[in-house]
């Protein structure tokens, strides 16, 4: 099996590049370049080529042969990219006016990698989606200009082949895969009209009829288009619209991710704690991993090893899991981390803190998916990082190797997290602490229909029916393990001596849901009673429940005279 490429880094300290596991040592093949504005980066996609801009010139590299093929004098270079094939390195510079007024030059540049002479130039003013986005096979290149889509065939930028108007289209997707390319463009909403997403056959754009594909949405200010490998489905996120359907948990749609194999994805939802799922190309729920400080999901090359992390804001969490058997492989804790990114081996991951996110503590670590670090580096504290990232390959490099559970070894001792830390308002910090939680956790559950059982998943009530169940069996047995062995006797307050008596009916409905009801309402006294006695401050309307003690047990008893 190949050894994984370098793995670049760049920052204030300069571009350089890291051998891939296991020797991490700086590669002697690629020679650092130091200067201070190393800031635009690019591999091709096989990651036979690398390109990087240094303030001064914009030089290709040939990673395979370790030369320098082109050179090219645009020091004001701030994003890179290649065709799919290699044959164009699209480069764009901000735009600018002259001082009189006029009109800036163009400042979008596409060169042909083989001659290194510019192709075409192009005015783009935006940052915003500026790079043309070509088919797979680069017989169609587009890009959006003024309300319509420029389409160019073969690489020959100076005859416009199709068009597509569509009024204030903003954004546009062209299908992967070996499939006949297929074209995904948004359009907002304004005015009281709703925004959609519409699907077209390239170069079949005669009006809206010819669409293959038409979906409308209201309040989505910003979506994305998300085709799968195989370019036959995509999802469009920002209320999660494949077809409509309804998702476990309201609130934001943090991640939508496409499985490798192209027929599953995962999505990652809803307010804190937030859920994931894993959905078919039908949007049927395969498999649900419960609730957990989560913010985005990485599935591995393969597609064998899925990743639920939470980054930001959250404290970097992640949950490794093996999605063909559906277990937690690890749950290593990767602080502070503003990046991610799986290696093409898809054995190993690395995670970085770069600025500007983060301008302390810069740095990056590279992992095992088993949860051990291999290899860490740190900057010195008066420098930055500002880019990690992996030397791509092409599909079939490294072969899919089998899920190993034991953790392997590593360089640095592999620290179990503490327990995290509930808030306590400052109030309630000097108080004996209650086991009241903000949230219920949601356990993992298998939303596949089981063998020999209903064709349905378990309904979201039917589950909630049965933990509830588990838990009631639970605490039983868990009183009768805690109960004294012989003769001491224990004083029982009058309401959990009457929950001891075995339950009896009185033939009346009615009758007996009012002394469930009253039973509820004592459990509740009894327990409002035992913070009291901890030590707790109670409100006045619990202080009002205890003083109604009396006249509920009076009630019950009454009722359970006819018994």
């Amino acid at each position: 099996m190949a050894a994984p490429g370098p793995c670049p880094a760049v920052g204030s300290e300069g571009l350089y590049m890291v051998n891939g596991p296991p020797s991490f040592t700086e590669s002697v093949a690629f020679q650092r370049d130091s200067g201070k504005n190393c800031k635009a980066v690019a591999f091709s996609k096989d990651g036979s080529l690398f390109a990087w801009c240094n303030g001064e010139k914009v030089n290709v590299f040939n990673v395979t042969r370790a030369e320098l093929l082109h050179s090219f004098d645009l020091p004001k270079t701030v994003c890179l990219e290649f065709s799919p094939k290699n044959n164009v390195l699209a480069t764009w510079q901000a735009y600018a006016t002259a001082k009189d007024g006029t009109a800036g030059v163009p400042n979008l540049q596409l060169h042909d990698l083989r001659t290194g002479k510019c192709l075409k130039s192009f005015v783009q003013k935006k940052m915003q989606n500026w790079c043309p986005c070509w088919a797979e096979d680069e017989s169609i290149c587009a890009r959006n200009v003024n309300n319509e889509v420029h389409f160019f065939e073969n690489n020959n930028f100076n005859t416009i082949a199709n068009k597509l108007h569509l009024q204030k289209v903003s954004d546009f997707v062209l299908s992967p895969g070996a499939q006949l390319t297929k074209v995904a463009v948004y359009v907002p909403g304004s005015k009281g009209a709703p925004s959609f997403v519409r699907l077209y056959q390239y170069p079949n754009f005669g009006g809206p009829q010819s669409a293959l594909a038409n979906k409308s949405f209201f309040k989505a200010d910003k979506v994305t288009m998300l085709w799968n490998k195989k370019g036959i489905a995509a999802v469009v996120s920002q209320q999660l619209h494949v077809l409509p359907f309804p998702l476990a948990k309201n609130g934001p749609i943090y991640d939508v991710a496409w499985s490798p194999n192209s027929v599953e994805f995962c999505a990652v939802y809803g307010f804190m704690p937030a859920k994931a799922t894993v959905f078919n190309l039908k949007c049927d729920p395969v498999f649900d991993f419960g609730t957990g400080p989560r913010n985005a999901a990485y599935y591995s090359p393969h597609g064998h090893i899925l990743v639920l992390a939470g980054f930001g804001n959250l404290r970097g969490q992640m949950e490794v899991w093996d999605v063909k058997n559906y277990k937690l492989i690890s749950k290593p804790v990767a602080s502070d981390s503003t990046y991610f990114a799986w290696c093409p081996d898809g054995e190993h991951i690395v995670t970085a803190t770069c600025a500007p996110r983060l301008r302390v503590g810069n740095g990056y670590k590279i992992w095992h998916y088993t949860g051990s670090v291999l290899h860490a580096h740190e900057v010195p504290a008066d420098q930055e990082m500002w880019q990690v990232f992996w030397q791509p390959f092409l599909d079939g490099v490294f072969p899919e190797r089998a899920v190993r559970y034991q953790a392997v070894p590593g360089e640095l001792p592999r620290a179990a997290p503490g327990p995290a830390q509930a808030y306590r308002p400052p109030a309630l910090r000097n108080r004996p602490a209650t086991s009241s939680k903000l949230h219920e956790d949601e356990p993992p559950q298998n939303m596949k229909p089981q063998l020999g059982g209903s064709d349905k998943p378990v309904s979201k009530t039917a589950l909630k029916n049965q933990r509830k169940h588990e838990a009631k069996k639970a605490a039983k047995q868990e009183a009768k393990a805690d109960a004294p062995q012989g003769p001491a006797q224990v004083r029982t307050p009058q309401n959990a001596l009457q929950n001891t008596v075995p339950a009896m009916t009185t033939g009346d409905p009615e009758v007996d849901k009012k002394i469930k009801n009253l039973k509820k309402k004592l459990k509740a006294i009894e327990q409002l009673k035992e913070q009291a006695a901890a030590g707790k401050q109670l409100e006045k309307n619990q202080v009002e429940k205890i003083q109604k003690e009396a006249a509920l047990l009076k009630e019950l008893e009454d009722l359970e005279l006819g018994v």
